[in-house]
Parts: structure tokens; C-alpha cells; sequence
């Protein structure tokens, strides 16, 4: 857009663009960023870690780590139970990812990777 005084962007408009250009630029920068930290295995440590503490009861971080068969009985304890189960799978989730966070990233892949331990 010119204005129509003397041919030019105004100040506005030329943040505006700029502005635009940063963000879409971040974004991708971004997203780029956040493919390579879900395809990094060791990075699954933090991301069920966090959401164990967070979503335990719905066994969320299972379903990260590939344990279809214990994240659904996670899921559908507290569900079928309307929740009364769901202190237990939460108090789980939380011991859980305490124990995730707290090993070390070879400790951790070769447990739960490799080893495929499914519980504690």
C-alpha cells in the first residue's frame, strides 16, 4: 500500500511487513526445531517426563515411550472410573516422570527404549 501523499510506505505499513517477515521466519524456525526434537529418541525422556507430571492419569507419556497396552490401561481407568481411579494413575504418572527426569539420557534409553520396561 502507498500513500497516497507522496508515493511512499508509511512508517506503519513498513513495520508491519517487517514484522510479518520476522514472524513467519520464527515460525518456521520453529517448527523446524520442533521435528527434529520429536525424531531425537533421546529427547522422549523430557516430553514423557513432563507429561507424565502433568497428565499422568491419562498415561499420556506411555503412548510416547510406545507402550500402547499401559497407556490405554492408564486411560481407561480413569475414564471407566470417572476419575476415582484416576488419583492412582495420576500419583503414578507423577512417580513416573520424576524417575524419568531424574536418570540420565543413556540410563533412561536403555530402560525404557531398549529395555522396554513398562512400569517404574
Amino acid at each position: 500500500m502507498e500513500d497516497k501523499r507522496d508515493g511512499k510506505k508509511s512508517y506503519f505499513e513498513e513495520n508491519a511487513e517487517n514484522f510479518a517477515k520476522e514472524t513467519k521466519n520464527t515460525a518456521n524456525e520453529f517448527a523446524e526445531n520442533a521435528k527434529e526434537a520429536f525424531a531425537d529418541q533421546n529427547n522422549k525422556k523430557v516430553i514423557s517426563g513432563i507429561l507424565a507430571i502433568l497428565f499422568g492419569a491419562f498415561g499420556i507419556h506411555k503412548f510416547i515411550l510406545g507402550y500402547q497396552k499401559e497407556g490405554l490401561i492408564m486411560l481407561l481407568g480413569t475414564l471407566l472410573t470417572c476419575g476415582i481411579l484416576g488419583t492412582v494413575m495420576y500419583i503414578i504418572g507423577i512417580i513416573e516422570g520424576i524417575i524419568y527426569l531424574t536418570k540420565s539420557d543413556e540410563e533412561f534409553f536403555n530402560t525404557y527404549q531398549v529395555g522396554k520396561k513398562p512400569w517404574f
